[in-house]
């Protein structure tokens, strides 16, 4: 099947074509519009014979005449569209290595992503166009272990198979893990040799099997492992060979999100994939980014440009019937993956090993006592302890002193700091209980808060929660949630507080009827019964029952269950109902977001980064941090340290723990 935006056009006459492209550009100024016109509406082979004929119809060189007439980013687009695929990808490695400096993530992009037919013709035509050897050009611009994987893609060798021995996947997953995970340094030469040399059929199911025995994606193993741009190669190899779609997709919108847009990365994948998968390309943005790559050139660029670009874009999705097949599919295969691997939560807080209450709480009376107050002693202490050690320490520090260690952090203690080292001493149902107080508290209420930790905590821990509050506040949770929110949000919140939640596994006939129900309400327009059905679904069944719900619901209706939610709700109950979703999708990942929404841009929302540290330092803020870093391509710690200063930095990175 055919997966271009830009297909042959009919009733193709090349001499016709040259005449009018000529008429376009005789005289004073350019027809532009014209020119647009007729180069997005015919197919890359029918351009080279329009060059050919202009030459012969003219006695000039149809490339040289476009450049005079044209200029910018509209011009570089257009010139582009009229050389063959091979001679385009030349020119943009020619321009890569040229002059001072080398641009690396262009050599990545075109080096990781073509098939071993596309490779070979590069070189023909690098040859061909230049008179120099690719190879000897780029091992001389190049060094270390990122040109010698250069070098092996370059020979354009991949396997091509699709038989697939299982006892080699076995077999390269244990190397990869050895060669890197599991070894004192990391023996690069194992990584090129297979991410260079297998097939892509073979790949994809030897990062299955790593997945499975190492508990983490192969990509994160690559970042642990491996730096600079070898690294970025080999990301950008396992993205190609997992999907060349997803990969594209990503780089499209990375060229265009934020301030300013890389237009040499947008113009070299439009013109490059027009004619091989944009159709797919275009279905991972839509499902992946929630917006049609088509709105978003639309809104990053300008004029003819713009033009030029959306033609090659083919659709708008946004505007179509929205069925995203390829893309539903990819999201289905994750789901199936994540069920398997075995990930295991961990914290970043342990208990400490040869642990003294009264000896930790001579330690803080003494950073106290006196003029100033010794941080440094205090956070020490706090961050290294659990929490069941901090109970003990609370004790001891009462039976040696008869005060109160609270009272007397509170006194010597400000701000975050304050903050974040006394919410470490309360237990977590208590801290919990304290967070859900203020949010209800006094005007307004913060539905984000109880959100977050309604959504997010198990049993166990909303009954713990319960008893906290009660004592705390002599007031019942659900009284309070009851009084102080209204409608569905009420009821969600009630119902959640009741930590009456499945435990079972998964019931896989239940679990298709229970994705049907919620597919007929979210197709069905009467809303009534939209949210009482989401809410004895999403509120009731156990984590492990919802993803099979959740993956059976994409198999229904192409879509995920998020894009339903969003569709068809709006404010807090969708808020919740969202962070339901995530939290059983993946709950590490759900806080990651909300960390790194707390850190970017202007400002550091202190709350919720407090917050959300205390509370998981001793869950999963472990596996938090590997989400973080694969989500957002930075670690958690540089951010932290980038963000806040003084000792409440100290005592985040201390709770942080690693630097990924």
């Amino acid at each position: 099947v055919y997966r271009g935006s830009v297909k042959d056009f009919p009733g193709f006459d090349a001499s016709q074509d040259a005449e009018a492209l000529y008429n376009a550009m005789k005289g004073f100024g350019s027809d532009k519009e014209a020119i647009l016109d007729l180069i997005t509406s015919r197919s890359n082979k029918q351009r080279v014979e329009i060059c050919q004929a202009y030459k012969s119809l003219y006695g000039k060189d149809l490339i040289a005449d476009l450049k005079y007439e044209l200029t910018g980013k509209f011009e570089r687009l257009i010139v582009s569209l009229m050389r063959p695929p091979a001679y385009s990808d030349a020119k943009e490695i020619k321009d890569a290595i040229a002059g001072i400096g080398t641009d690396e993530k262009c050599l990545i992009e075109i080096l990781a992503s073509r098939t071993n037919q596309e490779i070979h013709d590069l070189v023909a035509a690098y040859k061909d166009a230049y008179e120099r050897d690719l190879e000897a050009d780029i091992v001389g611009d190049t060094s270390g272990h990122f040109k010698k994987m250069l070098v092996v893609l370059l020979q354009g060798t991949r396997e091509e198979d699709d038989v697939v021995s299982e006892d080699l996947v076995e077999q390269d997953a244990k190397d990869l893990l050895e060669a890197g995970e599991l070894k004192w340094g990391t023996d690069e030469a194992q990584f090129i040799y297979i991410l260079g040399r297998r097939s892509k059929q073979h790949l994809r199911l030897v990062f299955d099997e790593y997945l499975k025995i190492s508990g983490k994606p192969i990509e994160r193993s690559i970042r642990g492992e491996l730096s600079g741009d070898f690294e970025k190669l080999m990301l950008a190899v396992v993205k190609c060979i997992r999907s060349t779609a997803e990969y594209f997709a990503e780089r499209l919108y990375k060229a265009m999100k934020g301030l300013g847009t890389r237009d040499n990365t947008l113009i070299r994948i439009m013109v490059s994939r027009s004619e091989i998968d944009m159709l797919d390309i275009r279905e991972v943005f839509r499902t992946k980014y929630e917006k049609s790559l088509y709105n978003m050139i639309k809104e990053d660029t300008s004029g003819e440009y713009k033009k030029a670009l959306l033609k090659l874009c083919g659709g708008d999705d946004d505007a179509a019937g929205e069925f995203f097949p390829e893309a539903a599919q990819v999201a289905y295969r994750m789901w199936e993956l994540s069920a398997v691997a075995k990930v295991e939560l961990r914290g970043t807080v342990q208990p400490a090993g040869s642990f003294n209450d009264d000896g930790d709480a001579q330690v803080l009376r003494k950073a106290m006592k006196g003029l100033g107050t010794d941080e440094a002693a205090i956070i020490d202490v706090v961050t290294q302890r659990s929490n069941a050690q901090r109970q003990q320490i609370l004790k001891a520090y009462k039976a040696h002193y008869g005060r109160d260690l609270m009272a007397d952090l509170k006194s010597e203690l400000s701000g975050s700091l304050a903050k974040l080292v006394l919410g470490l001493m309360l237990t977590p149902a208590q801290y919990d209980a304290k967070q859900l107080r203020k949010a209800v508290e006094g005007a307004g209420t913060d539905e984000s808060v109880l959100i977050e930790i309604m959504a997010t905590r198990n049993n166990q821990e909303i009954a713990a929660i319960n008893e906290a509050y009660q004592e705390a506040y002599h007031k019942r949770l659900e009284d309070d949630l009851s009084s102080d929110t209204s409608g569905h949000f009420k009821r969600i919140l009630v119902s959640l507080a009741l930590g009456n939640r499945d435990e079972g596994p998964e019931n896989l006939t239940q679990a298709h009827e229970d994705a049907k129900k919620l597919a007929d309400v979210a197709s069905n327009d009467s809303s009534d019964s939209l949210e009482t059905r989401f809410l004895s679904i999403l509120c009731t069944r156990s984590y492990p029952h919802l993803r099979r719900v959740f993956q059976e619901f994409i198999k229904m209706t192409n879509h995920d269950v998020e894009h339903a939610i969003r569709k068809r709700m709006s404010g807090d109950v969708r808020d919740a109902f969202l962070a339901i979703v995530r939290s059983v999708k993946n709950k590490p990942a759900f806080f990651a977001d909300k960390l790194y929404k707390s850190m970017k841009g202007a400002g550091t929302d202190e709350r919720t980064l407090t917050r959300i540290m205390i509370s998981r330092s001793e869950i999963d803020l472990f596996n938090i941090r590997g989400e973080f870093i694969d989500l957002f391509d930075k670690s958690l710690h540089h951010m932290i340290e980038k963000d806040t200063s003084g000792d409440y930095r100290k005592a985040l990175l201390a709770l942080c723990g690693g630097e990924d």
